[in-house]
Formats: C-alpha cells, sequence, structure tokens
C-alpha cells in the first residue's frame, strides 16, 4: 500500500503472514479468513462467519480495539463503483437499527466486488 493512498483512507488487501499474528487466539474453529483489508493501520476481515474490524487506537497502535459483527446482523449494504474521475470505490454496511454505515473506500486496484459478493454470500 501507497503511503498517500493510506493517508487518503483508501483500503488495501492484506498478506496472510500479517493475519495470522493477529487473529491468533480470536478465530473459532472451523473460521477461515476470506478477504482482509486495511486502511492506515486500521482492517476489517471478512471470514466464513463474520466481519471483524480493528481499530488500532493511540500513537503506537499498540492498543486495539476488535469488533465482531455477525452476517445474521448486516440489514443492508452497497457499494459505489470507483467513475472515470472518482478513482475510489466505496462500501458501506448496515448493522442491526444503526443508521449510520460502516463506510470503506478501496482503491482503484482493490476489487470491491469480490468483498461484495462475500457480503452477498453470507447475509442474503
Amino acid at each position: 500500500m501507497g503511503l498517500l493512498s493510506g493517508l487518503m483512507g483508501n483500503a488495501s488487501e492484506v498478506d496472510d503472514s500479517d493475519l495470522e499474528k493477529i487473529l491468533a487466539n480470536t478465530l473459532i474453529e472451523g473460521e477461515q479468513v476470506e478477504k482482509a483489508y486495511k486502511v492506515v493501520r486500521d482492517m476489517f476481515i471478512f471470514t466464513n462467519k463474520r466481519l471483524i474490524l480493528i481499530d488500532k487506537q493511540g500513537m503506537t497502535g499498540s492498543k486495539m480495539e476488535m469488533v465482531s459483527v455477525a452476517y445474521s446482523k448486516i440489514t443492508k449494504f452497497s457499494k459505489e463503483s470507483a467513475g472515470h474521475f472518482d478513482l475510489d470505490a466505496e462500501l458501506k454496511i448496515w448493522v442491526g437499527s444503526d443508521p449510520t454505515p460502516i463506510s470503506k473506500e478501496f482503491k482503484s486496484g482493490d476489487n470491491i466486488n469480490d468483498v461484495y459478493r462475500i457480503i452477498s454470500q453470507h447475509a442474503l
């Protein structure tokens, strides 16, 4: 991920080796990571059972909040594709009755359609 893309809030795909360390004590038996993306220091991880949001906090990023969202609690989701002048695509996910969606931007090289398909497979 380029520094400029990261600072602009764009998401880039995460390597499996980075995930093993972060998720070592989190995943349950039979749970597998399908896709994972990083925005600067924060991550959102799609497994075959849930969506995991990781928010690294503080100057060093050693403090970390991890939120799990069951796919059954996703009430709606949307994608906005990149255009000619707007090179970013955007994913929005609404959870439960919360009117504010979880929103993430993808740089043009990341395929938002893969993530949208994963959510569709699990939430519908």
